[in-house]
């Protein structure tokens, strides 16, 4: 298991991106949180096998239909073992 922290950035407030996001790693079988945050980003962090979070990665960069990703920072994080994935505040 690994565990990725996202920043994704461009147009992706008030488009659906945190619900998408969530639609799309309980897909991918992942656990871990999608949350906005007062900069304009949206930040996640997502575990999971490394299959999986790869496939994360890559949805992440176009993202749901009404999104424009302009950037993805990504970094490697510990895993938590945590059970499920939540849309944070």
């Amino acid at each position: 298991m690994i565990r990725k922290r996202i920043l994704v950035r461009g147009e992706v407030q008030g488009v659906g991106f945190r619900y998408h996001s969530r639609g799309q790693a309980l897909r991918l079988g992942l656990v871990g949180y999608v949350r906005n945050r007062p900069d304009g980003s949206v930040e996640l962090e997502i575990e999971g096998p490394e299959e999986s979070v790869s496939r994360m990665l890559r949805w992440l960069h176009t993202g749901p239909r009404y999104a424009v990703v302009t950037a993805l920072e990504v970094s490697d994080v510990t895993p938590t073992g945590e059970a499920e994935f939540l849309i944070t505040r």
